[in-house]
């Protein structure tokens, strides 16, 4: 499985535009990040590509897992977020844009 691989020096803007080509390409999304700015970095991205779709009547969840792995020979933990794909209804895109506690799905 690939990972969009996300450090704490990652623009979120620019990685919200890719999660965001990803999801409209039907490609499945997953982000890998290591450490609590990059972390961080990534859930922004989320968020920011979540506003970029919802318009365009597709909303996206995440939901996170551990995993070890690897880099220069030390085990390092990393977290890996799995990007979830919703379609919604046209009425729903309207009232998750128009009110910020109001989402109904």
């Amino acid at each position: 499985m690939d990972y969009l691989k996300v450090s704490s020096k990652s623009s979120p803007a620019s990685v919200a535009g890719a999660i965001a080509g990803m999801v409209k390409d039907g490609v499945p999304v997953n982000i890998q990040s290591v450490g609590a700015g990059a972390v961080n970095q990534a859930i922004k991205a989320v968020a920011i590509a979540r506003g970029f779709l919802i318009p365009t009547g597709v909303d996206i969840s995440c939901a996170p897992t551990f995993s070890d792995i690897d880099i220069d020979g030390q085990s390092r933990t990393a977290i890996r977020i799995a990007v979830y794909v919703h379609r919604l209804a046209p009425s729903d895109a309207t009232t998750i844009e128009q009110g910020a506690g109001k989402v109904a799905i």
